[in-house]
């Protein structure tokens, strides 16, 4: 392992001698390390012959991914067994995708207060990007985010379940009546949620009007729904009460309307989360 956080550090450095300096070490014990774990791996990591600066091969660049995943899984285990025997940690914080159902959010934190009684709790909760964007940045231990084609090595993600969005609109609505085709639905404003990072911004999630109204929280978005001020798609458990009631009514759209929002636990591989965190996240993700 040492021998590979050295290889990490030319790579990243550039050179034996600004590693030697970021590892405070001499050049000299750079140098025998990257020897050894060539003779070890039986490939030549660097082309030094002709080049005032060390080159990475192509086993060298073969290689130097796999030895960040290596890098990066022995930081998260030293990580996880630092808050394991450092016992409960004083703060759980976590941040939540808005689509959340709450019906899934209330018990887990109400059986959280009741296991941990001594540990204090911060919510958070964004949309989309914004999830990823707060553990990335360590604002918050984990999150349970929804659907992002957004990869790094720096998370750990795991299935979280996921919510079925419907769409929905007031009972005076153009929409509200009767079968839908997708040119009066792509006439008509529909609202849709957007997101507060730049993450996912410019990208879309069940759009299919031409007029949007781009909105940053989903309260907003809801109340304009009652208002009867456009359509658009809801988490079902949201607003099942208000079809129940006449509120809203479910659009019968044209094509296949439903959409699956998938959500993610997520976290720093190099902090996992501590025992009350982590059984947090484990109790959220249950589907």
């Amino acid at each position: 392992m040492d021998q590979i956080q050295v290889f990490l550090a030319i790579s990243e450095a550039g050179s034996f001698t600004a590693a030697a300096r970021k590892l405070n070490r001499a050049t000299s014990v750079i140098s025998y390390a990257i020897a050894n774990l060539e003779a070890q791996l039986g490939v030549s990591l660097f082309s030094r012959a002709g080049a005032s600066r060390p080159r990475l091969t192509e086993a060298g660049r073969a290689i130097l991914s796999d030895s960040r995943g290596i890098a990066l899984a022995l930081d998260g285990l030293i990580a996880k067994a630092r808050g394991l025997t450092q016992g409960l940690e004083a703060e759980v914080s976590l941040v939540v995708d808005v689509m959340l159902p709450a019906k899934r959010l209330v018990p887990a934190l109400d059986e959280f207060a009741r296991k941990f009684p001594s540990v204090s709790l911060r919510l958070r909760v964004e949309a989309l990007g914004a999830v990823t964007q707060m553990v990335t940045d360590r604002l918050a231990a984990f999150g349970i985010s929804g659907p992002l084609p957004v990869e790094s090595d720096l998370l750990t993600r795991g299935p979280a379940g996921a919510v079925k969005l419907i769409p929905v609109a007031a009972p005076n609505h153009p929409l509200a009546q009767g079968k839908v085709s997708m040119a009066r639905a792509r006439d008509q404003i529909q609202l849709v949620l957007t997101d507060r990072s730049a993450l996912t911004e410019g990208r879309d999630f069940g759009v299919l009007s031409v007029k949007s109204w781009r909105l940053a929280d989903l309260g907003a978005k809801h109340a304009l729904l009652l208002a009867g001020v456009g359509w658009g798609n809801m988490p079902k458990p949201i607003v099942s009460d208000d079809i129940k009631r006449g509120r809203l009514v479910r659009l019968d759209l044209e094509s296949e309307s439903d959409l699956s929002y998938r959500f993610h636990s997520l976290y720093r591989s190099d902090t996992p989360p501590g025992p009350g965190g982590y059984w947090l996240m484990e109790r959220l993700s249950q589907s």
